[in-house]
């Protein structure tokens, strides 16, 4: 099983959504996401953009990059630059590390039309390159497993 580890600041947002993507993608992956430091919760507007391409992630809890330190892991990936400077070292061993970073959608400021739509880009972005990422990376690893 080819386990993959999604990292964001805070949890809640983009890690939370390429979470669910990528899991969307192949029920067989083990897929985490954590953060640096994170949310209480993940955000409502990232659960609802979600929901609208038939994704829930509304059960997901923010968790702590710690929890995920000793295990070890086919890939650790940042989808923010912030987490991807502060990534804490794994005692675990880790055969890929990435970068696939996007805005903060939580950052956006204007009318809830206009943060709605600034969630649904970054969202579309996010499956985008993580279905690329599939793709081009984890097919054949899962390949080479089975």
């Amino acid at each position: 099983m080819v386990k993959i580890l999604i990292l964001c600041t805070g949890n809640s947002c983009r890690s939370q959504m390429a979470h669910g993507f990528l899991q969307s993608f192949d029920h067989n992956l083990m897929v985490r996401s954590a953060g640096t430091e994170p949310a209480s919760a993940v955000n409502s507007r990232a659960i609802a953009v979600m929901k609208e391409v038939g994704i829930d992630i509304g059960s997901h809890i923010p968790t702590k990059v710690d929890k995920f330190l000793n295990e070890e892991w086919d890939y650790v990936i940042t989808v923010c630059d912030h987490a991807n400077e502060t990534c804490p070292v794994f005692i675990g061993r880790v055969k890929h590390r990435l970068h696939i970073g996007f805005e903060d959608p939580s950052n956006a400021i204007g009318t809830e039309e206009y943060i709605m739509n600034e969630f649904r880009r970054i969202r579309d972005q996010i499956r985008e390159a993580f279905w690329k990422f599939y793709n081009e990376n984890l097919v054949n690893d899962i390949k080479k497993i089975n």
